[in-house]
């Protein structure tokens, strides 16, 4: 199982001091805070893409080159890539090079994003928001499995004989998870492809995230992938600690309670009974974690949201020791402990490849020109 961490890159004053990082040290604090994932052990780092202040990773495949030059190991994401403002062929070329360049150590999570406007900042209309995910993907999709696509739909110009460059690294795309987090249609999608689900579940309660995740498993089997038991889940976190548990709530209560994402709602207390967000010791927030699969089975990946709310970078990596010195250690432990065998991995580039030249699952071949084998 995979265990990681994603920013949205909010650029968020510190209540406690009243400093708000600039623009520049908030993009060089997520390389850092991507660098210390690496070395203590963690598996993922993700960005998400916004447009809009106060974030500021609007080019997540500028970010990601960036730290794939700087780490060895760490697999590096998207939290969201915008699949209906980004033009597709511009995504299947953008994460292609930027597999190459990171040596196949990339993946994308495909989302619609949580900001209205965007949509009319690149061209699009919000009302037709699911439409552009289903046929964009499908472009996409395309784009990186045939050499040469001939295509018309709804939202872009007609393409023929185009062929998207570079082509995937050792002819296998990066995968792909589809995020939502109320959306029925995006669990059809993910399953229909046979691609990974993503729930950031952080702002719901477990009951909401069951029942989604137990859609698209249902639907992932129904298309031929597999059992229901063998769909690709990664869910979302929000955690915050210290070894005495009075004393995180204490320290985080002042961020929690003006965060834009959460604050002026309901107490901290109410939202942690209420989502995955812990606030208290590791063992705490072991015990809870340990426990999601209880709701949505065996899963492939977690992921973390750290560095929010106006954290200071030096707690955010204290927060990070924590998390790879102590919970994640011990929730591999807990949550490999009774995972049938049949139950998968999350994939990776290398398996990826590897069950391609097992025939297993179509690919480029990258020493011809002649589409699929």
């Amino acid at each position: 199982m995979q265990f990681g961490i994603f920013s949205v890159g909010d650029v968020t004053p510190d209540p406690t001091t009243g400093r708000t990082p600039t623009e520049a040290e908030r993009i060089q604090a997520m390389v850092t805070i991507a660098c210390k994932a690496e070395e203590v052990g963690l598996d993922v780092f993700a960005t998400g893409e916004h447009h809009n202040p106060p974030f500021v990773p609007s080019s997540p495949t500028t970010m990601l080159g960036f730290i794939a030059a700087r780490t060895e190991r760490i697999v590096l994401s998207t939290a969201t890539t915008l699949i209906t403002t980004n033009d597709p062929v511009k995504i299947a070329e953008d994460y292609a090079m930027l597999q190459h360049l990171a040596g196949g150590r990339v993946d994308l999570m495909m989302g619609r994003g949580n900001t209205g406007p965007v949509y009319p900042w690149f061209g699009q209309d919000i009302r037709n928001g699911l439409q552009l995910a289903i046929e964009n993907y499908a472009l996409l999709h395309r784009l990186w499995r045939e050499d040469v696509v001939d295509w018309e739909g709804r939202f872009r110009t007609p393409l023929q004989s185009f062929t998207a460059t570079p082509r995937p690294l050792d002819g296998v795309p990066p995968f792909v998870w589809h995020g939502s987090i109320r959306t029925p249609e995006i669990a059809e999608q993910a399953a229909y492809y046979g691609d990974g689900f993503f729930h950031n579940n952080i702002f719901w309660p477990m009951s909401h995230t069951k029942q989604l995740v137990q859609l698209y498993r249902n639907r992932f089997a129904h298309y031929g992938h597999g059992g229901a038991d063998q769909a690709i889940v990664g869910l979302g976190g929000q955690v915050f600690m210290r070894p005495n548990s009075q004393d995180a709530v204490r320290e985080f209560r002042p961020y929690f309670d003006v965060a834009p994402v959460y604050g002026h709602g309901p107490s901290l207390e109410e939202f942690t009974e209420q989502t995955p967000l812990t606030v208290g010791s590791p063992q705490q927030v072991i015990e809870r974690y340990a426990g999601m699969r209880d709701a949505v089975g065996d899963y492939q990946r977690q992921l973390f949201l750290m560095d929010h709310a106006g954290l200071p970078l030096p707690t955010v990596l204290e927060q990070l020791e924590i998390l790879g010195g102590e919970v994640v250690p011990a929730l591999r432990k807990e949550l490999a402990t009774g995972r049938p065998a049949h139950v998968p991995d999350a994939p990776t580039h290398a398996s990826l490849l590897a069950e391609a030249q097992a025939g297993a699952i179509d690919v480029l071949d990258p020493a011809t020109s002649g589409g699929t084998r």
